[in-house]
This record gives structure tokens, sequence and C-alpha cells, in this order.
């Protein structure tokens, strides 16, 4: 795949949210979906639309980065509990050209320089868990289920 023409990585706009979740949304569905039971779908549709979130998001306690190509959002990542990432997604025309990778080392260096942390943690989803381990995250535990959601814990050391 050709590597992806300069994207900007920065902190998201409040006005972003929904363009962010719709992208979440639409990505879930043709990566994430295919391996979740539909109490899985539920879950995680409730909690993208859950407006504690939005709100948690607007306040400042629940951040968010997004890649944007020209005016497009094409990636996002959200923070949450300081060092543990909440989403991470990338639209499909631009998976594996760098872009998810992008949004986790933009994250890290934040983390770094801006709070001091030198980890970040990770509930990867069945489809994630490949990328992680290539960019750098180790399991700290197996797969697990809960409420319809798989996911493997991990975590990276920066």
């Amino acid at each position: 795949m050709d590597k992806l023409p300069p994207c900007h990585i920065r902190f998201a706009r409040r006005d972003e949210w929904d363009d962010a979740m719709t992208l979440v949304w639409e990505t879930f569905l043709v990566f994430e979906a295919p391996d979740y039971l539909p109490e899985g779908i539920k879950s995680f549709e409730n909690f993208i639309t859950d407006s504690t979130l939005k709100r948690m998001f607007e306040m400042g306690s629940y951040q968010m980065l997004v890649a944007v190509l020209g005016k497009k959002i094409i990636g996002m990542i959200t923070l949450r509990d300081k060092t543990h990432i909440s989403l991470l997604f990338v639209e499909e025309q631009y998976h594996f050209r760098g872009v998810g990778r992008a949004l986790v080392a933009r994250l890290c260096r934040y983390l770094k320089n801006e709070a001091g942390e030198r980890r970040i943690t990770v509930n990867a989803s069945p489809y994630g868990v490949d990328f992680y381990h290539r960019i750098g995250f180790k399991d700290i535990g197996i797969e697990t289920l809960s409420d319809g959601i798989r996911y493997t814990p991990m975590e990276m050391q920066f």
C-alpha cells in the first residue's frame, strides 16, 4: 500500500465529536462487529453514543487526537484515565499507511512530555491485537469477554 501523504495530527475540537464517532462506528461495523455477538455490538454502540462520554470530552477529561487529511478526519484516538487508549480507529482506505502508528506515537509523546508518563495501556480488540504487537505493545492478560466485547489487555513502556 502507498505511504500516506502527510496528515496533521492534533487534539480534536469540540465540533468534531460527531464526525469522529461516525468514523468509529462505520469502521467498527466493518472490522470489529464480525467478531462480536449482538450483545457486544450493542454494548459498543451504547458506549460511543453515551452523552456522558461526550460531556467528558467537552470538559477535557476524555481526550481525543485526530488525524486530518485536508479537512477530513481519517483517524482518531482517545485517552481515558490518563494512560489508557479507549478508542483507536482509522478509516478503511487509510489502513496500513501509518495513520494508527502516528496517532499512537503522538499520544505517547504527549503523555511523556506533558504528563510525565512512561507507559500506556489498551484493551485491544481481536482485529487490533496484531497492530498493537507490531508497534511494541505486550499482552498483560488473556483475551477477555465483558458485556459481549472481546479484548486483550496490553501495555507499552516508552
